[in-house]
């Protein structure tokens, strides 16, 4: 049996629907699993039901985490954000991690879990963090746009087997002070946090690039899909 792998939907603020960008589904698939598409809701019940389902989860890119989360005002006109999937990944994580199942987070994934685990968050790049990085690349979006040096014998430099990797990039927010029990793999030239993991934890990755856009195209996007399908696939034991 394949595993399966739960997905934080997106969610369409001018159409009041829920939507899914299919690379985060074929990534899964490609690497082994199977996915589901989460729906967009807060009741725990239903949540902890759905959750029991599945052997890892994947948190996706989208909209702005609340800076509530990490005990700051929003910059005034810098913000967009979706309090019920703040307030749905807040008790996924919970859960996953206190269960020690398998978690991957994607751009808004690496940056909502560290701000869970109580790290703080740069709420827009360009205002708070000018640099001549390009961060916020036009499409197409599997082009890489910048590199990134991959810390020695953490998991992703283990995975991957380089010290540096060229990516692609869409994000305004990004990691500002990482949160106390993970550990950074991946920074940008300019030195903004573009990987961590959680040491304590089975498999808890987290990456600011697209692995979703990418996965065809270079294997090192592939191959941070097949780690987390891989331990969530050990989950099922």
């Amino acid at each position: 049996m394949k595993p399966i792998i739960g997905i934080m939907p997106l969610w369409d603020d001018e159409k009041n629907s829920i939507w899914m960008l299919p690379g985060y589904l074929d990534g899964i698939s490609r690497a082994g699993g199977v996915s589901i598409i989460l729906p967009l809701l807060t009741e725990r019940n239903d949540l902890k039901q759905l959750m029991d389902l599945c052997d890892g989860f994947l948190f996706t890119g989208g909209h702005d985490v609340s800076p509530e989360i990490y005990s700051e005002p929003p910059m005034e006109g810098k913000i967009s954000c979706c309090r019920k999937r703040d307030e749905m990944e807040t008790f996924i994580l919970k859960e996953a991690i206190e269960s020690n199942k398998p978690v991957l987070g994607i751009c808004r994934g690496i940056q909502f879990i560290n701000a869970y685990l109580g790290g703080t968050l740069y709420q827009d790049i360009p205002t708070q963090f000018p640099s001549d990085t390009e961060h916020h690349q036009d499409p197409p979006y599997d082009i890489p746009v910048h590199t990134v040096d991959i810390v020695p014998d953490t998991p992703l430099h283990c995975c991957l087997g380089i010290e540096s990797l060229a990516v692609n990039s869409y994000h305004h927010q990004a990691v500002k002070e990482i949160a106390s029990g993970l550990v950074t793999m991946a920074v940008s030239s300019d030195g903004l946090i573009e990987a961590f993991y959680m040491p304590s934890h089975r498999f808890l990755w987290a990456v600011q690039w697209h692995p979703e856009f990418s996965y065809i195209s270079d294997s090192s996007s592939m191959k941070v899909f097949s780690a987390f399908v891989e331990a969530s696939t050990t989950n099922m034991a």
